[in-house]
């Protein structure tokens, strides 16, 4: 038992050595901020609905770091930009030839939704923090022939958007908050 908390030790002071520490997530907000206000983001792409789903992803995580103000008891807010969202075929699997040299029609593996989110810390109208979060998350096209079924593919696309909402603004949270 004694060797294990030798080596849980060692490990400790090892990590403190190389920079890392221990904090909780909302204790590292610039300028001393406590408590944050999230209206909704503004939407600068042709997709409705964009605005309210990454809002409320950011809103979860202020709620996790502990710093999410109600009404009036805010000390700055983040105000959001949905910059741009796309969708678009990956990869196209190789052609296959059925012996008579005629070419079996492509399949299509995968599709892929891109978003771009500005973020930036205000308060009393300077910017304390600003980011931009950009990043992709692959779907499925469907079960059914090349193209799939429209509603399955336009359903696999809105869950990527929602797992790519849920990454982007956990990750525009951590960035503001460690001012990078």
């Amino acid at each position: 038992m004694s060797r294990m908390r030798v080596v849980g030790w060692v490990l400790l002071l090892s990590g403190l050595g190389c920079g890392y520490r221990f904090t909780p997530r909302g204790a590292g907000l610039p300028g001393g901020v406590r408590s944050v206000c999230a209206p909704v983001f503004r939407n600068n792409t042709p997709e409705p609905g964009l605005e309210v789903l990454f809002t409320q992803n950011f809103r979860q995580e202020l709620v996790r770091a502990g710093v999410l103000g109600g009404t009036g008891a805010c000390e700055a807010t983040v105000e959001g930009v949905v910059m741009g969202v796309n969708s678009a075929p990956t990869t196209v699997a190789e052609p296959v030839f059925n012996g008579n040299t005629n070419a079996a029609p492509p399949q299509l593996a995968s599709y892929r939704a891109t978003a771009t989110v500005l973020l930036k810390l205000m308060r009393d109208g300077r910017v304390l923090s600003e980011t931009t979060v950009s990043g992709s998350e692959d779907f499925l096209p469907g079960t059914t022939s090349v193209t799939g079924d429209v509603l399955e593919v336009e359903a696999n696309r809105q869950a990527a958007l929602h797992r790519l909402s849920e990454t982007l603004m956990r990750e525009g949270y951590d960035r503001l908050a460690s001012n990078w």
